[in-house]
């Protein structure tokens, strides 16, 4: 094929060094980066420069940061540059990162090389969807990113920048701009950094105070930096702390329970009574004064009672189940309002309203009503069909309305009846049967009672979740009956509650069944 391609013979501008200066900014919603980026073109313009900035938004809630880029440079000649709308990999000098994981996705797309950016990254965390609605552990690895930052950059500059805003009063974007100016990355003095914010009018001491914080933080090295603040509490004590009784609860806990698993039932004991009442406790250390009895017929004294302190643990999540009267009290406590008031920064005066979208099926009603009652609804299919179809559809609710606190307030006061409900009953017995199971194992294979234990980490929420994470339960302990005469017991239920927590969907422990299922 002939090349007809026309050639003009075009003369460069200007030396091939003579090039913006690029700078690209991964921020989160809410972490000031519009700001922070609005700063730098301003600094830039006040020193006669050209300057240029464009974003990508990411998607709300936490499943991508927006991405800011900045070109700018002096004018050459009274001729002004054409600049890029976007960061082309391996032509960007500073990589700015609101969050570490961030940090890590820029490497990925190609931004950050060695012989030219400079990375200014906060090493704090703010997990993302997928991370948080992980089974399991989801949190991925800081280890990596750090790994990968000390490679692919020129220079770095990590530390924590949220905490330090935060301990001045301020947003990260004027830590991540005093850390800027540390780096002598761009020819302008601290000061023209700082006349660019007081320009800012609002918030502007906070901000100096910040940037000037993180500017002597990079210039020293200085590894303290000042605590945030704590948020707020609400001056409102547990139910746990109200009653005496409590105190010979803990009393009877020192005395009965060996001295590893003291530390985690005294926790779980504190979950329980907030849960439910002091009688509630009582029945806690009931049963798990019954499972250290077994752990200590086992040898446990050798295990360090690692029998004990997993089900002090365990048997605590599994009596403080996720209902709709558990959801309701946490819901309208005193302290839950005062952290996202603390969280928001609210001053005097604001007034704080949230929405929340509820979808009760009847399931979670009908395990409200009292056993009997329940069982006797369950048993007739047409009329809990009627029902669920009223009541089965999405909510939105502004909890702190008065006529939806006091619904919630009023249903969250009902833990007296709990004990009585349907959901009770069930929990009940689907625990009895899990601790059943962990304490025959563990009489002849004392790691695998403890494996059974921890398997109770499957079930937690509520709702569809819940249901799941039930199913995902059962099914694991199914499996391993199918092994438990196995020298091997132990590691295939640990397999199999590891393969369960990787996916929702529960494919992986299928996988782990079938392989079972070969040899079984």
């Amino acid at each position: 094929m002939r090349d007809e391609t026309v050639r003009l013979a075009l003369s460069a501008a200007g030396e091939a060094t003579e090039r913006p200066i690029s700078l690209a900014i991964v921020a989160m919603g809410g972490q000031g980066g519009g700001v922070l980026t609005d700063w730098i073109v301003q600094l830039a313009e006040n020193h006669g420069w050209i300057a240029q900035s464009t974003s990508v938004p990411g998607v709300a809630q936490r499943t991508g940061a927006t991405i800011y880029y900045i070109e700018a440079m002096p004018p050459l000649d009274g001729r002004k540059p054409i600049l890029s709308l976007m960061p082309t990999p391996g032509d960007v000098d500073v990589v700015m990162a609101a969050e570490f994981m961030e940090a890590g996705r820029s490497i990925l797309r190609g931004l950050v090389t060695p012989d030219r950016t400079t990375v200014i990254a906060s090493n704090h965390r703010s997990f993302a969807i997928g991370e948080k609605i992980a089974p399991g552990n989801g949190i991925a690895d800081g280890g990596a990113v750090t790994g990968a930052i000390g490679v692919a950059a020129k220079t770095e500059i990590i530390f924590d920048l949220n905490a330090l805003a935060i301990a001045h009063g301020s947003v990260i974007s004027a830590a991540m701009f005093g850390a800027l100016a540390a780096a002598d990355v761009l020819p302008f003095s601290r000061d023209s950094y700082l006349d660019v914010i007081r320009a800012g009018g609002k918030g502007a001491k906070a901000s100096v105070e910040t940037f000037e914080a993180a500017f002597d933080r990079v210039k020293t090295g200085a590894a303290g930096i000042a605590a945030p603040t704590p948020a707020r509490q609400a001056d409102v004590p547990s139910p746990a702390t109200l009653d005496p009784d409590l105190a010979g609860l803990v009393a009877r806990l020192n005395q009965e329970l060996p001295e590893p698993a003291r530390g985690m039932a005294r926790a779980g004991l504190r979950k329980v009574v907030d849960f439910q009442d002091v009688a509630y406790g009582g029945e806690y250390l009931d049963i798990l004064n019954t499972l250290q009895a077994a752990d200590r017929s086992a040898g446990g004294s050798a295990h360090a009672y690692a029998f004990t302190q997993a089900a002090a643990k365990y048997l605590a999540n599994a009596m403080t189940y996720d209902d709709v009267i558990r959801v309701a009290d946490l819901k309208t406590r005193a302290g839950r309002r005062a952290r996202i008031e603390s969280e928001l920064e609210m001053s005097d005066g604001q007034v704080l309203q949230t929405t929340e979208f509820m979808h009760p099926r009847m399931e979670e009603v009908m395990g409200m009503l009292p056993a009997g009652f329940g069982r006797w609804l369950g048993a007739r299919p047409r009329l809990l069909g009627w029902l669920d179809r009223r009541v089965n559809r999405g909510r939105r609710v502004r909890t702190y309305s008065l006529p939806w606190f006091l619904v919630l307030y009023v249903v969250g006061g009902m833990r007296g009846l709990r004990r009585r409900s349907l959901r009770h009953a069930i929990e009940t017995a689907h625990r009895d049967g899990w601790l059943k199971a962990a304490t025959d194992a563990v009489g002849t294979n004392y790691q695998l009672g403890v494996e059974i234990l921890q398997c109770r980490r499957l079930v937690k929420g509520y709702s569809d979740t819940h249901s799941r994470g039930l199913s995902k339960f059962d099914r694991t302990l199914a499996a391993i009956k199918l092994v438990e005469r196995r020298d091997d017991a132990a590691d295939w239920a640990r397999r199999l509650r590891e393969a369960a927590l990787k996916d929702s969907a529960g494919t992986a422990l299928d996988g782990v069944i079938q392989t079972i299922r070969t040899f079984a």
